[in-house]
């Protein structure tokens, strides 16, 4: 049931912008929403999680240190992307040219953070689920405003539905990954938090309260609160 989410959520966004074409102000409060969910989660599930089964002073600097690794991980990851991972895509018309540093660098990002999912809350699940539905409208909107097919479009949304649920059946069958777990969710904790901070705290225009964004950013994080146990 898990691998059909986080499939079915990146083919849902794709199909939103091919039978819906969603308002772009629903898709970046959706995806405030998720950037605040998924905040949440690392902060009141996965950072206890790794910090409360280590008590050795070297294990928890070494913690600390993949974490900050992670966020550099993800920086260089976006420099590929161009933060596609965020929503900063920018469209350029009719280019026929398919990226494909863009779908390595998000592949490598979706198979990483499928990779603790097993040992963690369904927040966790659900909060990389309801991420990837606004990434995937995006995305498509990219694709088909640069000229490329609806069938290479699709193909990719496809293949990138897949990169979860690969990190996530590794992470749960191989030993190796599963005897690291603790080092590999705090590398992903600094993945998490350079894409939840940076679409959640990005300044507005002219730097004015949104209160819109401000109501969704909120309405993630209560809902990770009162759901999370």
């Amino acid at each position: 049931m898990s691998y059909l989410l986080l499939i079915g959520a990146v083919l849902l966004g794709g199909a939103f912008v091919l039978y819906k074409k969603p308002n772009k102000l629903y898709t970046r409060l959706l995806l405030a929403f998720s950037g605040a969910y998924l905040l949440s989660v690392t902060v009141l599930h996965l950072l206890p999680e790794v910090y409360g089964h280590s008590h050795d002073e070297h294990d928890l600097h070494t913690l600390g240190i993949l974490i900050l690794v992670g966020i550099l991980f993800q920086s260089i990851l976006e420099s590929f992307s161009k933060g596609a991972e965020h929503g900063h895509v920018h469209l350029h018309s009719n280019s026929n040219t398919f990226p494909w540093l863009l779908f390595t660098s998000l592949s490598l990002h979706a198979f990483s953070e499928g990779l603790p999912i097993h040992n963690a809350n369904d927040n966790l699940l659900w909060a990389i689920v309801v991420h990837k539905i606004p990434i995937a409208i995006i995305l498509t909107t990219f694709f088909l405003h640069s000229g490329i097919s609806k069938i290479r479009t699709f193909s990719f949304l496809f293949l990138f539905s897949l990169m979860s649920p690969a990190g996530y059946f590794l992470g749960e069958n191989l030993d190796w990954l599963q005897h690291y777990h603790q080092e590999i969710t705090a590398l992903i904790i600094g993945v998490f938090l350079h894409i939840s901070t940076i679409i959640l705290f990005e300044s507005s225009e002219n730097h004015k309260f949104n209160f819109q964004k401000f109501t969704a950013i909120l309405l993630g994080i209560l809902l990770t609160i009162f759901t999370l146990h």
